[in-house]
């Protein structure tokens, strides 16, 4: 996985912009920009009423989702990496003893 690398570049962009901000704002950073990700499934779905087409603009606001993740992430101490490992391990000691990766049992 190359996830650290794309975190390094994000930490040393913000590093260089002087865009660091407290880990509250960070989250709420996050939250915004998954609120944009709904935000654009709604309009190309025209609110349900056609299936979902991921266009330009959908890729630019996962891009923005990726980003907040990543920078919450640096701002939080997390190898989001190795945290990532860690998860796709958990999903799939579930899948093998459930037969389902969901958490909510």
């Amino acid at each position: 996985m190359e996830l650290s690398a794309a975190q390094r570049a994000v930490a040393a962009f913000v590093a260089a912009h002087r865009l660091a901000t407290p880990v509250p704002f960070r989250l709420l950073d996050l939250t915004s920009e998954v609120g944009e990700l709904a935000k654009e499934v709604l309009k190309a779905t025209d609110y349900g009423r056609r299936p979902f087409e991921p266009d330009e603009a959908w890729a630019g606001e996962l891009a923005d989702v990726l980003f907040a993740v990543l920078c919450l992430a640096d701002s939080t101490g997390v190898d989001l990496d190795a945290a990532l490992r860690r998860a796709l391990e958990g999903y799939e000691r579930r899948i093998a003893l459930r037969g389902d990766a969901g958490s909510g049992r």
